[in-house]
């Protein structure tokens, strides 16, 4: 697959003159920053299924987190998005078949019972099966992929570079579309079964190595919250550990 330039009448991949005015109107949620980063969360039962998401919008969030930090002028993500029904159904079969046979508690965490954590996790679980079954039904599934990585060799400096060089990008792509009233799932259940699915996409394997993958919706609702999270005061270290 070759990727050809991303907004309509763009020319070249990159533009020094790209405006922003092409797709402000299209942000119709008008977050503060603060709000943008502390509310975009991974979106299972809220996705809207039944409303088709233009490919505009998703050129547009794609341009938007390709300005991510990159390590050495990288820029060596792949946006693989797939729309056809039959192709999302097989994709869904994988992913519901790697979650379903690992989708047990003897691979998570275990909290206190006085952890609000444990209250917590039986609704992140049900949420996850769910979209496991209705994976499909997302207008788009965006595959991020990136170069570079060299599979069992790779140092730990060099792995650094690699995932610092793509998953900012995943970032700011769900910043980009909560943005624009659209929900993602941050999702990586698939990488278990990567070359299944670089099989039914044509992705080059081994020698390109799928990030994660995020089904693209319209959310139902745009309420959505700050997380309860461990206070930061107690994970922030001064001056030394």
């Amino acid at each position: 697959m070759v990727a050809g330039p991303l907004l309509p009448g763009a020319g070249p991949a990159w533009d020094p003159h790209w405006s922003h005015c092409s797709w402000m109107a299209t942000m119709p949620l008008n977050l503060t920053p603060d709000e943008l980063l502390t509310t975009t969360r991974t979106v299972r039962k809220r996705l809207d299924f039944e409303r088709p998401v233009e490919r505009e919008l998703i050129e547009e969030c794609i341009e938007i987190a390709i300005q991510a930090p990159t390590g050495g002028l990288k820029q060596n993500w792949h946006w693989v998005v797939v729309g056809y029904p039959d192709l999302k159904r097989r994709i869904r079969d994988v992913y519901r078949d790697s979650w379903l046979g690992s989708m047990n508690r003897e691979h998570l965490d275990v909290y206190a019972a006085d952890d609000g954590r444990a209250s917590r996790l039986d609704r992140v679980l049900d949420g996850g099966t769910y979209l496991a079954e209705n994976l499909h039904r997302a207008p788009w599934l965006l595959i991020i992929c990136g170069t570079g990585l060299v599979r069992g060799a790779a140092t730990v400096p060099e792995q650094s570079r690699f995932w610092a060089s793509v998953i900012p990008a995943m970032w700011s792509f769900m910043l980009a579309a909560r943005a624009r009233g659209l929900g993602v799932a941050w999702t990586t259940e698939h990488l278990k079964r990567e070359a299944q699915v670089a099989d039914l996409l044509g992705i080059p394997y081994p020698e390109v190595t799928q990030c994660g993958l995020l089904p693209v919706a319209y959310s139902i609702g745009t309420d959505f919250k700050p997380a309860a999270r461990i206070k930061g005061t107690q994970l922030t270290h001064w001056n030394g550990w």
